[in-house]
């Protein structure tokens, strides 16, 4: 074989092996989009702005949607959620459009038919991206995945946490003076140290599920969303801090709802 054949083999083994590309990832730098209404880098105009973003407009399957009990199917399973997360060193970091804790090394895990997902980093928007049945809460919560089998169809799962105003979230409390200390300081982080997954609390036995897209750029579609159905509980002042942390046209960072092409979306329940 001459060489030039070899190593047009091995590109497309690579291609065959490493189906994310490097745009699948989230965008993490703000400055060539933002949340305004009407604005020239806005949502609307996010699948315009770059040819790898083109999901963004015209993508089939894009995120987030209205969970609508009308379109939900039901599926009974005794089985709980597994997830097997760990302690692990942790940056805090501010991105502008949101504040996101980003785990070093190995966080541990979630399995999700079948698939095993590992924890990449996480973020907040305000208000929640999803609905349940067209109502809009305080917070949503992304954990953010990457499957550990590269051949695997679907590369990316998200786990998604829904809060209403109420008593403050634990989570966030710890997290707390890291977060002043970042109001307004985009690409600066603090280490915090070990940050603990598992304190993050999630219905694993009620939960929907559906394969929607990344709701920033490029929108990668094929993500795994798995959304809990238990709404959690989080304080006004700490909703306030995310929004006044960031920048202001970030302050409420939740992408508009997308149609969802009559997906399959379940309700997984006991």
């Amino acid at each position: 074989m001459c060489i030039g054949s070899a190593i047009r083999s091995l590109l497309i083994l690579l291609i065959i092996l490493f189906p994310i590309s490097i745009y699948a990832q989230e965008v993490e730098d703000e400055r060539d989009f933002d949340y305004q209404k009407g604005s020239e880098k806005g949502p609307g105009k996010w699948g315009k702005l770059h040819k790898e973003w083109s999901a963004c407009n015209n993508g089939k399957m894009q995120s987030p949607i209205d969970l609508s009990n009308k379109r939900v199917d039901v599926v009974h399973k005794s089985k709980k959620l597994l997830r097997n997360y760990k302690p692990c060193t942790a940056l805090i970091i501010n991105r502008g459009h949101d504040m996101e804790v980003r785990w070093e090394h190995d966080a541990g895990s979630i399995e999700i038919n079948g698939t095993i997902y590992a924890l990449k980093q996480a973020h907040w928007h305000s208000p929640s991206e999803h609905t349940i049945n067209n109502k809009r809460y305080s917070l949503e919560q992304h954990m953010v995945h990457k499957s550990t089998d590269p051949t695997s169809k679907h590369q990316i799962a998200v786990i998604g946490v829904l809060y209403k105003i109420g008593k403050s979230n634990p989570f966030l409390s710890k997290l707390g003076p890291n977060i002043t200390s970042l109001v307004k300081q985009q690409n600066e982080h603090r280490h915090p140290g070990v940050i603990d997954p598992r304190e993050i609390r999630m219905s694993r036995r009620r939960y929907y599920n559906y394969i929607g897209s990344l709701t920033v750029p490029p929108c990668t579609e094929g993500v795994v969303w798995t959304i809990s159905k238990k709404v959690r509980t989080v304080s006004l002042d700490q909703v306030k801090l995310l929004r006044g942390a960031v920048h202001d046209h970030a302050a409420k960072n939740s992408r508009p709802l997308q149609p969802d092409h009559k997906r399959g979306i379940q309700l997984i329940s006991p």
